[in-house]
């Protein structure tokens, strides 16, 4: 149970800085990269997670 909270938690903390990245570098090239950066710490955090419980 800890361990889905803080896997949220962290996953807020980096969606925020990265945002706050993309609110102060409005790129889309930069966007195209946050984007994929995020797709990749979803896939990491929850789906791969999963499989290994």
């Amino acid at each position: 149970m800890l361990d889905n909270i803080l896997a949220v938690f962290a996953f807020a903390v980096f969606l925020g800085f990265l945002g706050i990245l993309f609110y102060w570098v409005p790129r889309i090239d930069l966007g195209v990269v946050l984007a994929i950066t995020l797709g990749l710490a979803f896939v990491d955090f929850f789906i791969k997670r999963e499989k290994k419980n």
